[in-house]
């Protein structure tokens, strides 16, 4: 897994590549050619590409509204900003959600989002721990 990051990011990128890819292991989800699974069911999809225009080198599509699953995994009013300052507007990229849906994403409500809610380019520092959380919410 470590291996996939390696080939595609460099420096900052590289070191919260391997720091995502550890937190993966160490919680028993793997990666599964662009899907990020637990227990073999899909919580999220992952893109690695040479490119540095989005979505490459990296990114992470998280979706859900997190209204139950925050009950068991707490999560703060500053980590609940960075989830929506990540949110993914449809850009009618030709997916069956265009031109997006309304949605709501821990009680706020967000209009033309596209069908992965969040979308955690490059991640880093605190937004890597807020994808963290996620994640240990779809668990």
């Amino acid at each position: 897994m470590d291996n996939r990051f390696a080939e595609v990011l460099k420096g900052e990128d590289l070191k919260n590549g391997l720091l995502f890819a550890e937190y993966l292991k160490e919680n028993d989800m793997a990666i599964n050619g662009s899907e990020i699974a637990y227990k073999g069911k899909a919580i999220c999809y992952m893109h690695l590409g040479e490119s540095d225009e989005y979505p490459s080198p990296w990114t992470v599509w998280v979706g859900g509204d997190f209204s139950k699953e925050h009950e068991a995994v707490p999560i703060s009013d500053a980590q609940k900003d960075i989830a929506w300052a990540n949110v993914n507007i449809c850009s009618c990229c030709g997916c069956a959600d265009a031109p997006g849906n309304t949605k709501v994403i821990f009680g706020k409500t967000f209009e033309k989002l596209c069908s992965s809610d969040m979308a955690f380019y490059k991640p880093g520092g605190d937004n890597l721990e807020v994808l963290k959380k996620l994640l240990e919410m779809k668990k």
